[in-house]
């Protein structure tokens, strides 16, 4: 009988452990985070209504001054940018979250809990990736009509709208493995004024000829502002090599560099 239940009991593992308990897991796990984000009054202001607010305070009073300025639309410029700050956004809320599950002990019962371990960060990528899109589209459709426009065909109309999940789900591999690692809350919101500074000193807040011309090179060359430099090429006119380019080498390095941090602290905050 003892030999029976400890082939039971390993081949119970080896099921919990297999390629398709890892993704019925992470689905199952999936819904339970987007249930709890849709549920939590934080979490929704900060990934949908204060980004279509910001979208629509901008447009109202310095829209009209970059007309003037430039002679296009301002929205080709704030639009990217208010998409890109509400996935930065989002993912801030989504690690303070995290850190709470961490101090309830929610994430030590789910590692004691027949579960397949890849599943609880699998997942949280999963959602964070679902969260940032339906905010992108919520924040295009509100720019639409205002008066934004796709004029660059269907493909560059995809691209656009996967940069925002890509960049969102840099930074949010960035915040995990700060949550995970730290007990305070208020270092991850802390993170919220590095996102500020990064939407104030960007080419979607005001064009590049704007600011001083000691402080161009760095606004032309961070994240936000390359990101929106592609997406503002994507969606209307412009260069776009560079400016992608430069959007997928941030991205993909932000990914490179706190992706084991982000899973070792995971693992770790799952097992006090």
């Amino acid at each position: 009988m003892a030999l029976l239940a400890e082939r039971t009991a390993a081949a119970r593992a080896d099921a919990e452990m297999s390629a398709a308990s890892l993704v019925r897991h992470t689905m199952i796990q999936t819904h339970r985070l987007l249930l709890r984000w849709a549920r939590n009054p934080v979490t929704l202001l900060e990934t949908l209504i204060i980004p279509c607010l910001l979208l629509i305070m901008l447009e109202t009073v310095i829209g009209g001054q970059i007309r003037k300025f430039t002679g296009g639309s301002a929205l080709y410029g704030s639009v990217p940018m208010v998409t890109l700050v509400g996935a930065l956004s989002g993912a801030v809320a989504g690690g303070v979250l995290l850190g709470r599950e961490r101090d309830a002990g929610l994430l030590a019962r789910f590692w004691v809990l027949p579960v397949h371990r890849a599943s609880g960060l699998a997942s949280r990528i999963l959602a964070e990736g679902c969260r940032i899109f339906a905010g992108t589209l919520a924040i295009i459709l509100v720019g639409y009509l205002l008066g934004f426009r796709f004029h660059q065909g269907v493909l560059a109309t995809l691209v656009f709208l996967l940069i925002p999940v890509l960049f969102g789900l840099a930074f949010a591999t960035v915040v995990t493995a700060v949550a995970v690692f730290t007990a305070k809350a208020t270092l991850v919101e802390a993170i919220t004024i590095l996102t500020s500074l990064m939407m104030f000193f960007s080419t979607g807040f005001v064009p590049l000829a704007a600011y001083p011309q000691w402080i161009q090179p760095i606004v032309r060359n961070q994240p936000m502002s390359v990101a929106v430099d592609a997406m503002k090429a994507l969606a209307l006119e412009g260069p776009l090599a560079r400016p992608l380019t430069l959007t997928l080498l941030w991205s993909l390095a932000a990914i490179t560099l706190f992706a084991i941090p982000a899973t070792i602290g995971y693992r770790r905050a799952s097992r006090r």
